[in-house]
Order: C-alpha cells, then structure tokens, then sequence
C-alpha cells in the first residue's frame, strides 16, 4: 500500500497490535516503533475495574509518552462473541458504569472519542425495545461526552450474525435517529468490505458523518498489502472529499507486529 497519497495521521489500536507483550507494556512498544498516538478497545475485563488497573493503564501510556486518541466503552465478552452493550437490556448498570470509568480516563488523558458498539440482537427480547434502550444510551452518552468536547462513533461490524449494524448505511440510520451532533460512523474499511459495502459511498455519500476510520485488509484481516482492498486509494478519496481525522491501525498483524509495519515509514507513524 503506497504511503504517498494521503497525509491522514494514523493511531496504533494497542488491543490487537503488539500482542507480543502484555497489554501494559504495548504503549511502550508502540512508541518504540515510532507510534505517538494510540488506540484501545475497552482494556480491562470488567465493566468496573479497581482503581490500581486505571492507574496501571494511564501509567503506561504516560511512561511512553503516546497520547490516548480513542477507547471503546465495556463491550461484554468480546471472546465469547459478546458485541457491546449499549442495546443489551438487563445490562444498563454495567454501560453506565463504564460510562463513568471512560469519562474518569479522559479526564486524565485527554481522550475524546468513544467507540459504543451497538450490542446483539438478543433472543426472547423485542428489536424495537434494545432500539429504544439504545438510544436512551446513546443520548446519555453523547451529553456526557459533549461535556468535555468528546465524541462517540458507532460501528458497523462483520462476523457477527446477531449485530445489526453491518453496512454504513445501517449505523447512519442509527445517528440520524439519534440527532446527535456529537455521534459519528466509525468506518472500519475492512468490516464494510466484508458485508459486501460500497466503499466509494463513504466519500460521495457519508464523509460528513465519519468521525473515526479504521483499517485492515480483507480477505484475513491482515496488514495493508495482504489483500485485495485499495486501501491507500480510499483514503485518498476520504481525505480528498474532506476528512482530517485518524485512521487507525486495527489488523491480525502477520508474522508479528513489528514485521507487518514494513508497508508504514517510521516518518507516518508519529505526529509532533
């Protein structure tokens, strides 16, 4: 993939890269790599987690020097095919609770997007009452977030049946719903080029509502190179038709991360 046609600064998603290390030790791998900013789905296995994993967690990026750009709120069990909770009735302590945790860490670092994925359909429960929940979520959410300047964006995602937000389209209806300034698409290319989007419609049709995109190849969700996506070309496009955001760097990384990074000069991967 051609690193010459766009000039979108990039952020290191530090819950799939650098798995070599524990997850405490990835922000400093990251920068070691020439990474300045940085991404995390929610990083700790609880909704609530003891004050010392907080601090551990801000710790380690303050002890790298890399800046916190975005954080998924509590998703569930991710392992177990769990896809987030802000539609999950039955569990609206849980995402508050994180609500509180990713608001205290943005406090502190400075973060200001928030991924809220969506959650799945759930068996024995009415479609149209996880869509009312949703958007009490969403609303209680965005207020918190518009409170400090934050954002959130919804994703749509691939390899979960139960998810119902699949295409560009599907989490647009979702924010034009919602009527919320502060509540944007998180774009992942790979994720809509496996439901089979149109991925030129991100640029021509939806480029105002993106607030965050990410990457990785399809087939196999690897580096960019290792597939079939003209993912240089698409971002092209994207910056062209008027996104300045960050793209983030969220692939299986093959063989290992530091390898896979051969396609990123040292010189895009950090900002001043």
């Amino acid at each position: 993939m051609p690193e010459e046609g766009h000039s979108l600064p990039y952020v290191a998603n530090l819950s799939i890269l650098f798995k070599e290390v524990p997850l405490p030790e990835r922000a400093a791998a990251a920068r070691e790599a020439g990474f300045t900013d940085v991404e995390y789905w929610w990083p700790f296995d609880t909704a609530v987690p003891a004050r010392d994993e907080v601090d551990g967690f801000i710790g380690s990026l303050e002890r790298a020097g890399v800046r916190l750009r975005g954080l998924n709120f509590y998703a569930g069990d991710m392992a177990a095919g769990e896809r987030g909770l802000v539609s999950w009735i039955g569990r609206e302590t849980e995402f508050a609770d994180s609500l509180v945790v990713a608001l205290g860490i943005a406090e502190r670092t400075g973060c200001r997007s928030f991924n809220a994925l969506y959650g799945n359909r759930l068996d024995g429960e009415d479609p149209a009452k996880q869509d009312d929940l949703a958007r009490a979520h969403l609303d209680k959410a965005a207020d918190a977030a518009a409170r400090i300047g934050a954002q959130l964006v919804i994703e749509p995602l691939s390899g979960a049946d139960r998810y119902p937000l699949k295409t560009a389209a599907d989490a647009v209806a979702v924010l034009d719903d919602l009527g919320r300034e502060n509540v944007r698409l998180l774009a992942d290319l790979y994720h809509l080029a496996v439901n089979a989007d149109d991925l030129d419609a991100l640029a021509t049709r939806h480029v105002a509502r993106i607030g965050h995109v990410q990457i990785a190849d399809a087939p196999g969700r690897h580096q960019p190179g290792t597939g079939s996506l003209d993912l240089d070309g698409h971002l092209r496009r994207l910056e062209a038709a008027g996104y300045t955001g960050f793209v983030g760097i969220e692939y299986v990384p093959e063989p290992d991360t530091v390898t896979s990074l051969a396609w990123l000069p040292i010189t895009r991967r950090g900002r001043a």
